[in-house]
């Protein structure tokens, strides 16, 4: 197997967003008033992919488990912020405090179980393994959440009539919004069994590609992935099933009302 990475230079990167001026000439054609979005999209993505790199070259280089935690709750905190600012008319002070609470407890104890005993890094700190890792199932939670909040106010809304009659007729908040949650909740994991349904055969995912790229073994690089996508199901489970189970309270008045 050959051991060697192939270096791509600049100039080979810049050739890459050729693909960028192709999806320009596409909604220019169609009329679509996208460019502005893809363009900001694509520099923003740059530039951060570029300062990202040379942050973790210096921490990388000087490993230390402030650095590394620090990274950490950043990444949830972004996240969190990233929630707020996406459902901003929607979320009341109560749902805000909800998902704050909820992305760190569903995603901190399942990252420290999976790097711990799954993987068994030592130091517990390797910022090789815990940065990568944490933006993965970071980023899926914070999808899953999304995902929930966004069924959980559209079926709330649209439903409210029969979520009233069931509270008129003696049923609890719980037993009248069940239905509702559980959609919430699938609706939010759907995504993450679709991944798992498909990988191997349909699509190589992103990190297992990256590995082979890299000269490592693809045996290696299957079972990585297989834990990783298990730790990104249940960060995702948990930080949403969390969320919705405590979130949903935040509809009903203490008289047992909707709001």
């Amino acid at each position: 197997m050959n051991e060697e990475v192939i270096r791509l230079s600049l100039w080979q990167v810049a050739i890459a967003y050729v693909f960028v001026v192709l999806v320009l000439i596409m909604l220019r054609r169609r009329g679509i008033r996208r460019e502005t979005t893809l363009l900001l999209a694509s520099v923003r993505m740059t530039l951060q992919l570029v300062a990202v790199g040379f942050v973790l070259m210096a921490v990388f280089e000087n490993p230390h488990p402030l650095a590394t935690a620090g990274i950490v709750l950043l990444m949830v905190g972004f996240a969190v912020y990233t929630l707020f600012r996406k459902f901003k008319k929607d979320l009341t002070p109560a749902l805000r405090r909800v998902i704050a609470i909820s992305m760190p407890i569903g995603t901190v104890p399942v990252l420290l179980f999976f790097l711990w005993l799954v993987i068994g890094i030592d130091p517990l700190y390797d910022p090789q393994y815990v940065i990568p890792i944490t933006g993965m199932i970071v980023g899926n939670s914070m999808t899953g959440i999304s995902l929930g909040v966004h069924t959980l106010l559209s079926r709330l809304k649209n439903n409210r009539a029969e979520v009233e009659e069931a509270l008129a007729l003696g049923a609890t908040p719980k037993q009248a919004s069940n239905d509702i949650v559980n959609d919430a909740f699938d609706a939010a994991i759907t995504p993450t069994l679709n991944s798992m349904l498909g990988m191997g055969i349909i699509f190589l995912p992103g990190m297992m590609t990256g590995q082979i790229l890299s000269g490592v073994d693809p045996t290696l690089a299957i079972l990585y992935q297989i834990v990783i996508m298990l730790g990104i199901l249940g960060g995702v489970s948990m930080t949403t099933y969390l969320f919705l189970t405590i979130g949903v309270k935040a509809f009903f008045t203490a008289e047992k009302q909707l709001v």
